[in-house]
């Protein structure tokens, strides 16, 4: 019996490995169809890569249980821990894939909106000029002397016929009253007849150059005005010609500014000038084109142009820089949208039109730009004149156009947004 015994357990030994391969060709080829169905099926990335680990984990941990069953404790131990390191693979593996698959998608971004609209825009002429003096004067002495008086502080008032400063004239006032004497004795001869009417008109002659010669020992102001500071004190010897104070009228004032010569046939005196002083923020000074200069220059072909402001606080000074706008007298209908919304490039200005676009796929309605050139034209307080490019009611981006781009997708919240006004006034700060 042992005889027959020894070559059948020798037999299953042999026809053990065979099962074994049998098994390793069957547990393949189901792996095989599985992952051709799962691709047939046009499964996502990120499943079919988790049905595939899962089936991994699955056969290394049934492999692990029948080793560990088998007695072979260190390869079930092996392939148990194969089984875990897969695991954690595939699910590092699973959620790449997963992230990689979804398309990424930005925000809407948050901007401000306003309505394109037609208003009534009057044509308007810009440039920059000086303010001047309507009167203007360094007053000086007609006389050289001493300076025995002055009558003002820096600075001050005067009206026209003030002495202002006086030299000393002790010796010419004596003339004067010795002269005046001479002309009353000569007044009197000529009454009886003692003297000729030449020596009395030669007597007359001499008072009226002696009182010449004071009169000129005095500086008076010549018009109303405001004073600057004085050049000299009292007890200084002046020379003939010195200069003394300066005397400026400041109400009204003159605005001198110049614009090109294809300008010239829209302009007429009696026109609206608009003046802003950076020196003056928020002050808006009016007043009207009183004179053309006859004129155009030949080297810049410019015509000066000279306007006059009223300026009961002093406020404008003669030199100061000034922006002018000259309103001609038309008006007519014109687009108009903030200033703030133009995006100026080399290449052209534009603006981002905010348009409704469906979702084929979603069907969700959201709201997208659209980037559109267009031409601008002149511009009057927070508002700018769109000549070209736009439609009246539509809606466009009012702020932050720096930071957007063709076909973003946004979201309008006009919670915070300034309101554009056609005659801007900012409280003082």
């Amino acid at each position: 019996m042992h005889d027959v015994a020894r070559p059948q357990s020798a037999q299953n030994k042999v026809k053990s490995p065979m099962k074994t391969t049998l098994k390793v060709i069957l547990v393949a080829v189901l792996l095989a169809v599985v992952i051709f169905g799962l691709k047939k099926l046009g499964v996502p990335t990120s499943i079919f890569v988790g049905t595939i680990v899962l089936i991994a984990v699955i056969l290394c941990g049934f492999v692990s249980w029948r080793c560990f069953k088998a007695g072979r404790k260190l390869t079930g131990a092996i392939l148990a821990i194969g089984a875990m390191f897969v695991a954690l693979v595939g699910i590092k593996a699973t959620q790449i894939v997963k992230m990689t698959s979804t398309p990424f998608a930005m925000p809407p971004t948050a901007v401000s909106s306003a309505q394109v609209i037609a208003a009534d825009w009057a044509p308007m002429l810009s440039s920059v000029g000086s303010i001047s003096a309507v009167q203007g004067a360094e007053l000086s002495t007609d006389l050289g002397g001493t300076v025995g008086q002055v009558n003002f502080q820096s600075g001050g008032e005067a009206r026209k016929g003030d002495v202002l400063v006086k030299l000393v004239a002790s010796q010419e006032e004596a003339d004067l009253e010795l002269a005046r004497n001479d002309l009353a004795r000569a007044r009197d001869l000529a009454a009886r007849k003692v003297i000729s009417k030449a020596e009395l008109d030669a007597a007359e002659s001499k008072v009226k150059q002696k009182e010449g010669i004071v009169q000129h020992k005095e500086v008076r102001a010549p018009f109303d005005g405001q004073l600057g500071i004085r050049q000299v004190n009292v007890g200084e010897m002046i020379k003939e010609g010195q200069k003394v104070v300066q005397l400026t009228a400041l109400d009204p004032v003159y605005i001198d500014f110049a614009l090109p010569q294809q300008e010239l046939a829209k302009l007429s005196p009696g026109l609206e000038v608009r003046v802003h002083c950076d020196a003056l923020p928020g002050r808006e000074f009016k007043g009207k084109l009183t004179a053309i200069n006859a004129m155009v220059d030949p080297v810049t072909r410019n015509v000066t142009l000279q306007g006059t402001l009223e300026n009961p606080d002093h406020a404008l000074r003669p030199g100061m820089f000034a922006k002018v706008d000259l309103i001609l007298p038309e008006t007519h209908k014109t687009l108009v949208v903030p200033g703030s919304a133009i995006s100026y490039a080399p290449y052209g200005d534009s603006v981002y039109v905010i348009e409704k676009q469906k979702d084929p796929k979603t069907g969700k309605e959201s709201e997208v730009l659209r980037q559109q050139v267009v031409r601008v034209g002149t511009a009057r307080g927070d508002l700018i004149a769109v000549t070209d490019g736009l439609k009246e009611g539509e809606t466009i981006v009012s702020t932050g156009v720096f930071k957007l781009r063709n076909k973003m997708t946004v979201t309008i919240n006009n919670d915070l947004a300034p309101k554009p006004q056609l005659n801007p006034t900012p409280a003082d700060s």
